[in-house]
């Protein structure tokens, strides 16, 4: 939640998360499928209650591996849920424009996760935010979930040159696997977004979202491709 505030305190247009299940079904904010990078403990989330993710701290590790940037507070860090973190965006003064980008993360051991695309809709809805979520995905059969749960929702097919899914896709074929979902953005990783590619995106109505991009020099190439959002790890040197 601290990098949140301090990602739209220096000026950031919105912010991108990882989401996962935890043990009751309840969406919560976190990269990992385990804690032990972040929360420096055993556990892995699928298998854990919410209650208890929430109160498993995530901040010590970020003020060990940066001491220059460390803060007290940091260290009171939880694992939030995704409940909690939109309500923050619809409370937060000058938040209400702020878009926000959902990665659903896929379960390596259910690599179609059929539980996870309700619930994330369900919030949408409850907290208003159809107009500023954009729920993405590696698993383009979660958006096609998302897509029959609810339409309005905005989804982005995520591609990056590692895996299998993009690696042996033409431009034609990627473009066409992201259209077939039902997908209104393509998110490409930064080594993936040549001209062609982003032109080929362009004619078939695909907004094109590149990450993760932290070289100045990408400001004016988005302006030249006419790239629609760039995901950065330092939205105060980009701006």
């Amino acid at each position: 939640m601290a990098a949140f505030a301090l990602g739209l305190e220096n000026g950031a247009d919105g912010v991108e998360l990882d989401v996962r299940l935890a043990r009751d079904g309840v969406p919560v904010v976190i990269h990992d499928s385990t804690l032990r990078r972040t929360g420096l403990c055993e556990g892995v989330v699928a298998k854990m209650a919410s209650k208890e993710l929430g109160g498993t701290g995530v901040g010590d590790w970020f003020n060990r591996a940066h001491p220059k940037l460390a803060r007290d507070e940091y260290g009171r860090e939880a694992i939030p849920t995704l409940d909690q973190v939109f309500n923050f965006f619809n409370t937060q003064n000058r938040t209400n424009d702020r878009v926000i980008y959902v990665e659903m993360k896929e379960d390596k051991t259910r690599e179609e996760n059929p539980d996870l695309p309700a619930p994330v809709v369900q919030l949408i809805n409850d907290h208003n935010l159809q107009n500023r979520v954009i729920v993405v995905s590696f698993n383009l059969k979660a958006l096609t979930q998302i897509k029959q749960i609810d339409p309005s929702i905005r989804t982005g097919a995520l591609f990056e040159p590692k895996r299998s899914s993009a690696r042996f896709l033409s431009g034609h074929r990627l473009i066409a696997a992201a259209v077939d979902c039902g997908a209104d953005e393509i998110l490409l990783h930064r080594l993936m977004a040549t001209s062609r590619l982003v032109e080929l995106a362009a004619d078939k109505s695909l907004s094109s979202v590149v990450w993760t991009v932290d070289d100045r020099k990408w400001i004016s190439r988005a302006d030249r491709l006419r790239i629609h959002a760039l995901i950065t790890n330092n939205p105060a040197v980009m701006r």
